[in-house]
C-alpha cells in the first residue's frame, strides 16, 4: 500500500534543456539524450544501446540523464544497472539520491534501499519528503523496528515535514506493519492532515493486526468525513472486506458491497471481485457468493472464475469449489495454472489424498498446462501427503528448470516428512547453487538439526542467519531457540529469547528447552512470567507447563494451570485433557485423572496410555488392565507404549503370565517389540526365578541387548544362584562391551561363588590387559 503512497511522491517537474557536449557529437548525443528524457524507449536492449552513446558523449555525469536513466532501469526490473548509471555521477543532489532509492525500493530490493539512504547520510546530503516515505515504508517491509524508529527520529529532528500526508501514512503504515497499533494510532491522531493513503494505512494496520472490528470503526469514520481527498478507494475496501471477513461479519459486508456497487468500485478492481466473493463463502454463503460472481465477474474472464473457484476452496467447500471448476470447463474456458495450481494448493491443505491423486491424473489426461505453478503446487501437494518418492521424482523434474520455489518446497518437505538428512543434504546444495533460500527453508533445517543433534552445522546455520540478516526474522529465532534447547545449550538460548520480538512461539520454545533440560521449576517460572506479561498462552505452552509441573510433581502449580485454563475458557482439545490426565497421575491424583479421562468426548492412543501407565505407576495393575480391555473394545487400537507401560506395571507387581500374555498380545496388533519391551519381560521373568525362559528370550532377541538387560540378568543369576548360568551371560556381555569394567567384575564375582577361583583371578587380568580400570566410588553424603 505504501508503495502507492510513494508514487503518489513525484519528482519534481525538470525543464529538458540542451545539454552540452564536445562539437564532434552534440547534435547525435543530444537526441539519444532526449529519447530517454522523453520516455521513447521500449525495449531494454535499446535503452543500454542510448545510454552507451550518452556515456561515450561525456553526458553519465549530467543528473538530470542520470535520474532518467536510473527510473528506465529500474521500470524495467534492472536496480543493478540503475546503480552503475548512479557510481558513475560525481556531484549528487536529493534527487538523484531519490532516484536510486526509489529504483531499488519500487522492486522490492528494500534492504538496498535503506543501504543507499544510509549512504546518502554519510555524504552529508539531506533527504527530503519524497525521501522519508520510501525509506520508512522499506523498513516496514521488512520489519526492522529499530531502523525505521531511528529513521523517524531523523524525519522528526529535519522538521518540515508535519503536514506531509505522504510521510505520515508512511509511519502509521511501519508501526502497524510492526504490530506496534498503539503507536500507529499516535502517529494517525497527530496528523494534521490526512489523505485516503493515511486513512487505509490505519485500517489495514487493525486488519492486519486481528483488530478488525477497530479497523472497521476507522473505516466508517473515514466514509463520515466525506471529503474529497478521503473518500474510500479499491483498496481501503479491500481492507474492510478483508475485516468483515475475519469477523464473520455478514451483514456489514453485505453493507460495504452495495457502497462498492453503488459507488462503482466493486467491479474496478479483481482484488475486490475476489474478496467479495471470499466473504461470502467464508461466511458460509455460497449462494450470496454465487450471485455476486454472476452480478461482478465477466463470464469470459479467467480471473472471475480463479476468484469464485478460489474462494470456495479456502473456504473448505471443496465440493462448490470443483462444482465450479466442472461449469467453467463446459463453458468452454480452458482453466490456467493459477486455477488448478489453487485447487492442488487445497487439495493439500485439506489432505485429501485420493482426491489429489485423482486430479494430478485428471490434469495429466485433459493435456492442461504443467506449467511452474502447477509443478510447484503438487510438489507442496505431496510433500504435505508425505509421499515422498512421489515428491521427489516431481523434484527431479522440475530442479533444473531454475525455479527457487521447487528447492525451498523440497527442503521444507523433507523436514516434515523428517528426512533430517536429506533435508540438509539439499540445503547444502541449494546455497552452493546459488538458489536464493526463504525463512521456512531455513527453519527446516535448523530443525532437522535440532532432531539429528548436529550441533556444529546448527551453529554454522545460525551464523549464516546473522550474516544474512534471517536472524531478524522471529521463525528462525525461534528456531534456533529450540535448537540450543535441545542441545542443552541454555545460555545462548536464554540470551537469544531475551534479545528477541517475542511471539507466542518464542516463549514455547524457551518453556520447552528448560523442560527438555530438566529445569522444570525454570520452566514454569518462565509460564508465570508469560502470563504476567499480558501474553495469551497456546495450547502448546499450556502442554508444556503441565509436563514440566508433572516431571516436578509439583500439583499446587498444576491446580493453578488447570484453573486458569477453565477461567479463561480456554479450548480443551485433547494434547490438553492429556496432559492435564497426565499432571494428576504423576502427581499422585489418580480420582481427578480418572474424572478427566471419563470426561473426554474424544480419547486417542496417547490419552489411553497415559491413563493406563498412571494406574501401573501406582502399582494398580488390576486397574492398568481393566482400562486396556475397555481400549481394547473401543476404535483405539494399543501402541507400542502402551504395552511397555502394562508390562512394567506386570513386573513390578510380579504378574508372570499376565506379562507373557502381553507380550504375545502385541504380534494381534501388529506392533513390533523395541529393546524396552525385552527389557520389561527379561525384567520380569528374571525376578520371579524363571532364568532359562528369561535366557531364551535375550538369547532370540532381533537386536542385541544393552547394558539394562545384561544388569538384570547377571544380578538375578547372582541373587538365584545360576552361577553357571550367570558366568555365560557374564562372558557375553564382555564380548559386547568390553571396556565395562562392571562386567568384569560381575564375571569374576561369578566365578568366586562358584568356587572357581583361578577363573576368577584370570577375569581380574584380562581386565587389567584390556587396560579397563575400575572406577572408584564417590560418597554424596558430606
Amino acid at each position: 500500500m505504501l508503495k502507492r503512497a510513494c508514487l503518489f511522491c513525484k519528482p519534481r517537474l525538470v525543464t529538458v534543456r540542451t545539454i552540452s557536449s564536445s562539437s564532434s557529437s552534440s547534435s547525435y548525443t543530444d537526441r539519444h539524450v532526449s529519447v530517454i528524457l522523453c520516455d521513447e524507449i521500449s525495449t531494454l536492449e535499446s535503452l543500454r544501446k542510448h545510454n552507451a552513446l550518452i556515456i561515450t558523449g561525456g553526458n553519465s555525469d549530467n543528473i538530470f540523464v542520470a535520474s532518467k536513466l536510473i527510473s528506465s532501469y529500474a521500470s524495467f526490473g534492472k536496480p543493478n544497472l540503475s546503480s552503475k548509471v548512479f557510481d558513475l555521477v560525481r556531484q549528487r543532489d536529493v534527487f538523484l539520491w531519490n532516484s536510486i532509492i526509489k529504483a531499488h525500493f519500487s522492486n522490492g530490493d528494500y534492504p538496498r534501499a535503506l543501504g543507499f539512504f544510509f549512504s546518502m547520510l554519510l555524504s552529508a546530503q539531506s533527504f527530503d519528503h519524497f525521501t522519508a516515505p520510501m525509506v520508512v515504508s522499506a523498513c516496514a517491509e521488512l520489519t526492522w523496528y529499530d531502523i525505521g524508529r531511528f529513521v523517524h527520529g531523523l524525519v522528526s529532528k529535519h522538521g518540515g515535514f508535519e503536514r506531509n500526508c505522504a510521510v505520515g501514512a508512511s509511519l502509521v503504515y511501519f508501526y502497524s506493519k510492526c504490530g506496534c497499533l498503539k503507536d500507529a494510532c499516535h502517529m494517525f491522531d497527530e496528523m494534521p492532515e490526512r489523505d485516503v493513503v493515511a486513512w487505509t494505512a490505519i485500517i489495514s494496520g487493525h486488519v492486519q493486526n486481528t483488530e478488525s472490528e477497530r479497523g472497521l470503526e476507522y473505516l466508517c469514520k473515514m466514509h463520515s468525513v466525506g471529503s474529497d481527498d478521503e473518500k474510500l478507494n479499491a483498496r481501503t475496501l479491500e481492507c474492510g472486506f478483508q475485516a468483515c471477513t475475519n469477523l464473520g461479519a455478514l451483514e456489514e459486508g453485505r453493507c460495504l458491497h452495495g457502497f462498492a456497487v453503488k459507488s462503482g468500485l466493486a467491479s474496478s478492481s479483481n482484488v475486490v471481485k475476489s474478496l467479495i466473493f471470499s466473504l461470502y463463502t467464508k461466511c458460509g454463503s455460497s449462494a450470496e457468493a454465487y450471485v455476486a460472481f454472476r452480478e461482478l465477474g465477466n463470464e469470459e474472464d479467467v480471473f472471475s472464475w480463479t476468484s469464485i473457484i478460489a474462494s470456495l476452496a479456502r473456504s473448505g467447500n471443496m465440493e462448490g469449489s470443483f462444482g465450479m471448476f466442472w461449469e467453467m470447463q463446459r463453458k468452454g474456458i480452458q482453466p490456467d495454472g493459477v486455477v488448478i495450481g489453487c485447487l492442488i494448493n487445497e487439495l493439500g491443505k485439506m489432505m485429501l489424498v485420493a482426491q489429489g491423486k485423482a486430479f494430478h491424473g485428471f490434469v495429466i489426461r485433459r493435456c492442461f498446462a504443467l506449467d511452474v505453478t502447477v509443478c510447484n503446487s503438487l510438489l507442496s501437494m505431496y510433500c504435505k501427503f508425505e509421499l515422498l518418492s512421489v515428491a521427489e521424482k516431481l523434484f527431479c523434474g522440475i530442479r533444473d528448470e531454475g525455479d527457487k520455489e521447487a528447492w525451498t518446497t523440497m527442503v521444507k518437505g523433507y523436514g516434515k516428512m523428517k528426512c533430517d538428512v536429506k533435508c540438509i543434504e539439499l540445503f547444502r546444495k541449494v546455497l552452493n547453487l546459488g538458489v536464493e533460500i526463504d525463512s521456512a527453508s531455513l527453519v527446516s533445517v535448523i530443525s532437522s538439526c535440532s532432531h539429528i543433534g548436529a550441533v556444529i552445522l546448527g551453529k554454522s546455520l545460525h551464523c549464516y542467519a546473522v550474516k544474512t540478516s534471517f536472524d531478524l526474522n522471529t521463525s528462525v529465532v525461534n528456531s534456533l531457540i529450540d535448537l540450543y534447547g535441545k542441545i542443552g545449550d541454555l545460555t545462548v538460548a536464554w540470551r537469544m529469547f531475551r534479545e528477541a520480538d517475542k511471539s507466542v512461539v518464542t516463549w514455547n520454545a524457551m518453556i520447552a528447552s528448560y523442560a527438555h533440560c530438566g529445569g522444570s521449576d525454570k520452566a514454569i517460572a518462565l509460564f508465570d512470567r508469560m502470563i504476567s506479561e499480558n501474553f495469551k498462552p497456546s495450547s502448546i505452552t499450556l502442554v508444556t507447563a503441565l509436563m514440566a509441573c508433572a516431571n516436578t510433581g509439583s500439583l499446587e502449580r498444576g491446580q493453578k494451570i488447570h484453573h486458569y485454563i477453565t477461567e479463561t475458557e480456554h479450548e480443551l482439545n485433547l494434547s490438553l485433557t492429556t496432559a492435564l490426565i497426565d499432571m494428576y497421575a504423576k502427581c499422585g491424583q489418580l480420582e481427578k485423572s480418572r474424572q478427566l479421562f471419563n470426561a473426554a468426548e474424544q480419547k486417542d492412543a496417547v490419552c489411553w496410555n497415559v491413563i493406563i501407565s498412571g494406574y501401573g505407576m501406582h502399582g494398580d495393575v488390576e486397574a492398568a488392565i481393566e482400562l486396556f480391555e475397555q481400549m481394547e473394545e473401543s476404535d483405539v487400537e494399543p501402541t507400542g507404549p502402551t504395552f511397555l507401560a502394562l508390562l512394567s506395571a506386570c513386573t513390578h507387581a510380579g504378574l508372570v503370565e499376565q506379562g507373557k500374555s502381553l507380550f504375545l498380545k502385541m504380534q494381534q496388533y501388529n506392533v513390533k517389540p523395541n529393546l524396552k519391551h525385552y527389557s520389561c519381560l527379561v525384567d520380569l521373568l528374571s525376578r520371579s526365578g524363571n532364568l532359562e525362559e528369561a535366557e531364551t528370550t535375550v538369547m532370540s532377541m532381533p537386536f542385541s541387548p544393552d547394558g539394562a538387560i545384561w544388569g538384570t540378568m547377571l544380578s538375578s543369576c547372582m541373587t538365584h544362584e545360576e552361577y553357571e548360568m550367570g558366568i555365560r551371560m557374564a562372558e557375553l556381555a564382555v564380548g559386547s562391551d568390553p571396556q565395562n569394567d562392571g562386567y568384569y567384575i560381575m564375571l569374576a564375582n561369578m566365578y568366586s561363588a562358584a568356587g572357581k577361583w583361578d577363573e576368577a583371578e584370570r577375569a581380574r587380568e584380562m581386565m587389567k590387559e584390556s587396560g579397563v580400570g575400575k572406577k572408584a566410588g564417590h560418597s554424596v553424603v558430606y
